[in-house]
């Protein structure tokens, strides 16, 4: 029988870095080549277009928790993945930043066909220095994505001072004394040290949570947490870059993550921004392609955001 292909799941809350991992994964010399499987909260995907140079083989899966309503999606992929073996030595599942790891490390123990093909390799969890302690107090699933961690890179490591870094590491040691954990700034790691670490334990999974192997296990998620997402053609910079600003200073602390692919009148290359709270980063990545609308997408996710107002206050930017 073929040796199962190793599966890594990477998981983090919203704006933690995953994208930034899965993108160093992808473009570093390493001489594997990996299946992408893309999972988002929200009906409008972009983070299929955020990740670089693995145009044929990311899959993406829209509108859930790939924990709940798409666990058959995410099988059914794997399933079709193993008929094309051959092209790839290994599959990489990132999350959505609200899901609950458990369900999706279960779905390996689960599900037979999927269980004799693939094994997981291990659960990374990214972590964001700066609002990890935040989100330990007001979100569950932060805290099952530590619980759950094989390996913990402690990320933004540069925002935070070293009192404030080591109070975050002994909050995730705390929840997870097994767990690997790296001080990263931009996800600066050893590749070797998130891939092939044949580092799942299910038997640790299973003090964690008792009820991992049966079938009927579920999780709540937050139900004040929304998410939106608006389309556009062009946009002016002028208007665009002000507005984005002002209203992640103004509403940064209900906004857990924004983000965005945004087109500007005769700029050749695409502008994109990714948000936590109130810190925003941008710039202008890859040219435009000849196929490609251009086109702008934005993404919200937070709790008591005001819809209709940032709907008007992004079309208002329009060029």
């Amino acid at each position: 029988m073929a040796e199962k292909i190793p599966v890594t799941v990477l998981t983090g809350y919203l704006g933690a870095g995953k994208t930034t991992l899965l993108n160093r994964i992808l473009t570093e010399q390493h001489g594997r080549r990996y299946a992408v499987i893309v999972n988002e909260f929200g009906a409008i995907g972009i983070d299929n277009d955020l990740i670089v140079g693995a145009d044929e083989e990311v899959f993406e899966m829209n509108n859930g928790c790939i924990c709940c309503t798409v666990r058959g999606d995410l099988i059914r992929i794997i399933e079709g993945l193993m008929r094309r073996r051959g092209k790839f030595d290994a599959i990489i599942v990132e999350t959505t930043g609200l899901a609950d790891p458990a369900p999706v490390a279960q779905t390996f123990f689960v599900d037979q066909d999927v269980g004799e093909r693939a094994r997981l390799d291990a659960v990374v969890t990214v972590a964001d220095a700066k609002w990890l302690t935040e989100r330990l107090k007001d979100a569950p699933e932060a805290k099952n994505q530590i619980a759950f961690a094989d390996v913990v890179l402690l990320n933004k490591a540069d925002l935070v001072s070293p009192a404030e870094l080591d109070a975050v590491e002994s909050r995730i040691r705390a929840l997870n004394p097994q767990a690997r954990i790296h001080r990263t700034t931009k996800c600066d790691v050893p590749i070797a040290e998130v891939l092939d670490r044949n580092a799942f334990d299910l038997d640790r999974i299973m003090e964690v949570e008792p009820e991992f192997l049966e079938e009927g296990h579920h999780h709540h998620h937050d139900e004040e947490i929304d998410s939106f997402s608006f389309r556009a053609g062009e946009v002016n910079p002028d208007k665009f870059m002000p507005w984005i600003s002002e209203l992640t200073q103004r509403e940064g602390p209900n906004i857990l993550r924004c983000k965005g692919i945004v087109a500007f009148p005769k700029e050749p290359k695409r502008f994109v921004f990714q948000g936590v709270h109130m810190i925003l980063d941008g710039d202008l990545q890859r040219d435009w392609k000849p196929e490609e609308a251009r086109e702008s997408r934005v993404v919200f996710i937070g709790r008591d955001l005001d819809r209709k107002a940032y709907e008007e206050g992004f079309r208002a930017c329009a060029a």
